[in-house]
């Protein structure tokens, strides 16, 4: 199966160490306050996040030609006793490039990470989104469920 110029030129993968210096961070500032965070304290989590394996993945998808990180979401498999000790994804920190969006890159990344949530056996995958973006996560299969609460710790 040949790849169409726009598949060629985003490809979803894995998180790799070396995503940092292609605008990792940045993208993720996009979503949410994230701090500068040093070489050293990058690999330290990296690490830690791989100590996991495949029940957490962060995805992200490149632009070839630039060498961007232009989008990118993670799954973390939480393991349960209920439901025959069935096992839930938690899709988090869905973000495209304010450049790059309207390519459908959201939706691939969303596909990549319900797709390896059901091939860990997960009898559901779920998420937090705002108001605002639940049409885009209901065009991804999704629908609304109950309510979301949150307790911050500074």
């Amino acid at each position: 199966m040949e790849l169409s110029s726009e598949e060629e030129k985003f490809r979803v993968r894995k998180l790799e160490i070396s995503d940092k210096n292609k605008g990792f961070i940045d993208l993720l500032r996009q979503l949410t306050a994230c701090d500068s965070i040093s070489d050293e304290a990058f690999k330290e989590r990296f690490d830690d996040i791989a100590r996991y394996g495949d029940d957490h993945l962060i995805c992200v998808i490149e632009d070839t030609i630039s060498g961007k990180v232009v989008a990118t979401g993670s799954i973390f498999v939480e393991k349960k006793f209920i439901r025959n000790c069935g096992k839930v994804g938690h899709v988090e920190d869905v973000v495209v490039d304010s450049g790059a969006r309207g390519k459908k890159l959201g939706k691939k990344i969303v596909e990549f990470l319900s797709d390896h949530g059901r091939q860990m056996g997960c009898y559901k995958v779920i998420l937090d989104c705002s108001l605002a973006n639940m049409p885009f996560y209901e065009k991804c299969g999704f629908q609304r469920k109950e309510v979301q609460m949150v307790k911050y710790f500074s």
